[in-house]
């Protein structure tokens, strides 16, 4: 349906998207599974892509998109309904608005960098127990998972736990490989999880994220569950995958690494170099047409799904000269892998300091680092949310 075939390289797109975005940036696709019209499109050009994720005439509701990749499992008949109260990734404003109001002042760059010296703080942990368990280890379960659950732990005041719950059940539904029956039971554990959290602090309020939430008295207990769900876990795969991967490109790229030893104030640039040159929401992003709209000569009609491939906007050399190049003194200032619109990551602030803080210290701890299996050993996340590595083995002396 949209291309997944990668080549050699681990880190480029699907070579078919530079084809897709010369000749025919907006190409008709055929959904599996589609609540109406399994007539679709892909985009894969950077302005159109752009401009769809910033038009109102093309919604992000639940109930109304085709699924871009189809479950791993029959469904027998497509029924979506609309995203649940406080569920407000899949909504249209007014409800994405009212949500995203309460949650915004928790994630504003003064407050992020608050949390910036705890973060820091948190990094060296890791690190510290990293160096102390020998010369080897998987840097994913080590460092690129642990950091954004502690992260999410110390920001939210989520018990550790939870968020080791949290991770395992999100970590299954994200790599899209899962039965109907585990599905569910991965739904319901996340549920129960967050829902008797919920009511604990219902019961003792603290002044802390959620106990502000709970505070303002406008949200019931399942709106509160259905934020948690996305706060909590929101980080807990796109993170860990965008630090996996972003260690292994840049092993993989030793003069651009050196480039950022010689020159650390470059890691600020280098992270949106990384998450424009990996963007790991392989899936892209989806709309509904809400009406007939005219874009590049197609006609997109209303209750059509456009898929929006984000990596292929990320790699079009109108915007990024030499775009299959990892420059990390680029400031690719026009990038999505963040989305872009009423829907970009209500996260950023965070996700950009984790990786700007996390890779710089992994670095200068440990200077040696090394891959300490062949590259093309490397078990990629192929068939998932978001790309990244299954494991990323690395060694040090």
């Amino acid at each position: 349906m949209i291309p997944s075939e990668r080549g050699k390289c681990p880190f480029d797109p699907p070579s078919e998207y530079s084809r897709l975005r010369e000749k025919d940036p907006i190409s008709p696709i055929t959904f599996e599974v589609a609540p109406n019209d399994r007539a679709g499109w892909l985009v894969t050009r950077h302005d159109y892509v752009r401009q769809i994720l910033a038009d109102p005439r093309f919604s992000h509701r639940n109930e109304l998109l085709a699924h871009v990749v189809a479950p791993p499992f029959p469904i027998p008949e497509y029924n979506p309904q609309p995203s649940p109260p406080g569920a407000f990734a899949k909504t249209d404003n007014p409800e994405h608005a009212k949500y995203r109001r309460l949650l915004a002042g928790h994630f504003t760059v003064r407050r992020i960098q608050q949390h910036e010296p705890e973060l820091a703080s948190i990094i060296d942990g890791v690190l510290d127990e990293m160096e102390a368990s020998g010369s080897s280890a998987d840097l994913l379960k080590v460092f690129a998972e642990t950091i954004p659950a502690r992260s999410v732990c110390s920001l939210m005041n989520v018990p550790p736990e939870l968020v080791a719950d949290m991770s395992e059940h999100f970590g299954a539904l994200m790599k899209l490989t899962y039965t109907m029956e585990e599905f569910i039971g991965h739904m319901e554990a996340i549920d129960a999880v967050l829902r008797d959290m919920v009511k604990k602090r219902a019961a003792e309020p603290m002044d802390d994220f959620f106990g502000q939430l709970i505070a303002t008295g406008e949200l019931t207990e399942d709106e509160l569950v259905n934020l948690a769900v996305l706060t909590v876990g929101g980080s807990l795969d796109t993170t860990p995958n965008m630090l996996g991967l972003s260690v292994f490109a840049l092993l993989e790229h030793p003069q651009q690494l050196a480039r950022l030893r010689a020159r650390p104030d470059l890691y600020e640039t280098a992270v949106d170099e990384l998450l424009r040159y990996l963007t790991i929401s392989q899936m892209g992003s989806s709309r509904c047409a809400l009406e007939d709209v005219e874009i590049g000569g197609r006609t997109i009609k209303a209750g059509q799904t456009v898929v929006l491939s984000l990596p292929s906007a990320n790699r079009d050399p109108s915007v990024f000269p030499a775009p299959d190049e990892l420059d990390v003194a680029r400031l690719p200032r026009k990038h999505l892998a963040l989305g872009f619109g009423a829907h970009q990551c209500l996260g950023q602030h965070l996700a950009r300091s984790t990786m700007r803080i996390a890779l710089r210290k992994l670095f200068d701890r440990f200077p040696s680092l090394r891959l300490a299996v062949p590259a093309d050993e490397v078990p990629l996340r192929d068939r998932a949310v978001h790309y990244g590595v299954d494991e990323l083995m690395v060694a040090w002396d």
